[in-house]
C-alpha cells in the first residue's frame, strides 16, 4: 500500500469515527506519515473532493488546519447533484468518482454503478471519435442515472 493510500485510509477512518467530520493539521499528518505537506494536499485534492462527496476547508500557516466534511444529503439530492456535476462533458476518471459517490450515498447499487461504468467506459465508446467521447459519456451517464432512480 502506497503512502497516499495510507493517508486516505487514515482520514477516512477519522471521518467514520467522527460522524463524517474531521479537523486536523496538515503538518501533524505529514509528520505522522513521514512525508511532505504537499503529499497531504495531493491526497485531499484527489480523494476528498466535492466529486467524491466532501467539502474541504483549509487554512495555511503554523496554526493552519484542514477541515473535511462528508456531504449529507438525501438520495434524491445526491442524484440531482451528481447529474448537475456531470455538465456537458465528463472525463472517465471524474465519472467513476461520481459513480462511486452515488453508490456510497445509496443512490446506486453496486451492480448499477458497475453497469453505468461499463456503458460509459472507453471500450464501450470506441466507435465514437476520441474528441467527442466526453460529451457522449456525459449524455449516457445522465440518462442512466435519471432512469435508474425512478
Amino acid at each position: 500500500m502506497g503512502i497516499s493510500d495510507m493517508i486516505a485510509r487514515f482520514i477516512s477512518e477519522v471521518l467514520e469515527e467522527e460522524g463524517g467530520f474531521a479537523e486536523m493539521q496538515r503538518s501533524e499528518l505529514a509528520q505522522r506519515f513521514n512525508c511532505v505537506p504537499s503529499q497531504i494536499n495531493y491526497v485531499i485534492s484527489t480523494r476528498f473532493s466535492p466529486e467524491h462527496g466532501y467539502i474541504v476547508e483549509s487554512r495555511r500557516g503554523g496554526s493552519g488546519y484542514i477541515r473535511i466534511t462528508r456531504i449529507q444529503t438525501t438520495e434524491k439530492q445526491l442524484l440531482m447533484h451528481t447529474v448537475n456535476a456531470i455538465g456537458d462533458e465528463i472525463d472517465l476518471k471524474t465519472a467513476k468518482a461520481l459513480l462511486s459517490n452515488a453508490h456510497y450515498g445509496g443512490v446506486l447499487s453496486e451492480k448499477a454503478a458497475r453497469l453505468i461504468s461499463s456503458a460509459i467506459g472507453d471500450n464501450a465508446l470506441k466507435p465514437v471519435q476520441p474528441s467527442e467521447r466526453d460529451a457522449v459519456r456525459a449524455s449516457i451517464m445522465k440518462q442512466m442515472l435519471i432512469n435508474s432512480f425512478r
